[in-house]
């Protein structure tokens, strides 16, 4: 694939306006701080290359969920101090992401110059395949580049539709370029086993087809956090009314095949509460005698243990998911244990690691051992939908 699908080193933008999409939607604080800079740093060889050929930049990304309104509390206006800081010059800002006003501040730029444009969900028309939107959004540009990784498996018009109206003038960017190298190395055979696979988070749903298919190519496969349930429910046969009846085929296909190859690993023991705001109602049980009314909240200490085996022997590992409700100190061990463990066998074994999904990259952040993994994917849907698919709509629409 990586052989066929234009970058940027295939385009001299000296004298271009470049159209470039990133995925600036960072995770940031109560306080506005931005907590993970790892998909800003990720684009910025994209934006210094195009520079450096003598191009001009227009960036445009999308951040938070604003439902087409504009508001201040959406406004991307805050990475202009970072993106200048690290860029080494002076970032413009647009109020818009189209209109006249756009169209001035496109027209004064020099070579050399980067504008970032407002926020495109600040439109409805961002979130569909709009014609009319992707056109205005496009018509001073000569070149597309996508390196927007975790927004490549969205129909949306700035990742669809926009690049149809470049016919050959579109690539994509060494994120992009990068990502597609580490997944695809992670799926290609060489991959060196025991493979490990370890999934968290609350959403079954967007994980239920990555565990179907990677039961017949992962050694082994830990599942943590609240998607684990549903597979415990349905082994105890307790509790199953809540589950659908599409993921109840699931879980059966998967537990059937998991019978032969017993590579599926959960949870042990649990952290309960009853009171998630009192430390004096929390109790460690066993995951088959959960008392009524008991929130489930992290991983206990022996499915730590138990998941610890499997980490130490592993030579690939690929993590997506909290154990638990980890933002919350209490019940943080787990995700912070996983992270810690992954960080040391990396470094001590020498395995190769792929760690992506903001609050895995947050725990390691937190536990200061992000530097030591292999890859650090800047999407968590997006790696999923690419190891499920081996492409994603993003990136098919720069072939065609």
């Amino acid at each position: 694939m990586m052989n066929k699908i234009k970058d940027v080193n295939d385009f001299n933008f000296k004298n271009k306006i470049a159209l470039v999409r990133v995925d600036f939607n960072v995770p940031i604080d109560n306080y506005g701080n931005i907590t993970d800079d790892t998909r800003i740093k990720y684009s910025i060889p994209t934006i210094k290359k195009i520079i450096y050929d003598g191009g001009k930049i227009v960036l445009i990304s999308h951040f938070g969920r604003p439902k087409g309104i504009p508001s201040k509390k959406y406004s991307i206006k805050f990475l202009i101090p970072i993106l200048s800081k690290i860029l080494k010059r002076s970032v413009q800002f647009c109020e818009n992401c189209i209109g006249k006003y756009v169209e001035e501040k496109i027209f004064k730029l020099k070579n050399g110059d980067v504008l970032l444009l407002e926020n495109l969900r600040f439109h409805k028309s961002e979130e569909k395949e709009d014609n009319k939107f992707s056109f205005e959004l496009s018509k001073y540009a000569d070149i597309y580049v996508n390196d927007a990784f975790g927004t490549s498996h969205r129909i949306h018009s700035s990742i669809i539709t926009v690049p149809k109206l470049f016919k050959n003038k579109k690539c994509i960017g060494f994120l992009m370029k990068k990502e597609i190298y580490n997944l695809d190395k992670f799926l290609s055979k060489r991959s060196k086993k025991p493979i490990t696979i370890i999934l968290g988070g609350a959403k079954i749903s967007s994980k239920i087809n990555v565990i179907e298919k990677f039961i017949d190519f992962a050694n082994y496969i830990l599942i943590g956090g609240k998607m684990s349930y549903p597979f415990i429910s349905m082994i105890n046969n307790k509790n199953t009314d809540d589950i659908n009846i599409k993921l109840k085929k699931s879980i059966t296909n998967i537990l059937y095949k998991n019978k032969k190859k017993n590579i599926i690993i959960l949870p042990e023991d649990v952290v309960l509460s009853k009171n998630i705001n009192n430390i004096n109602h929390i109790k460690i049980t066993s995951i088959n005698s959960i008392p009524k009314k008991w929130e489930k909240l992290d991983i206990g200490p022996n499915s730590i243990t138990n998941f610890f085996k499997i980490i130490n022997k592993s030579k690939t590992i690929l993590w997506n998911g909290p154990m638990g409700k980890f933002e919350i100190p209490k019940f943080s061990r787990g995700t912070m244990s996983i992270a810690k463990k992954i960080s040391e066998i990396t470094i001590k074994k020498n395995i190769y690691s792929i760690v992506g999904g903001g609050d895995s990259l947050y725990a390691l952040k937190q536990q200061k051992c992000i530097n030591n993994i292999s890859y650090l994917s800047t999407g968590g849907g997006a790696m999923l939908e690419y190891l499920k698919n081996k492409t994603l709509p993003g990136i098919k629409i720069i072939y065609s």
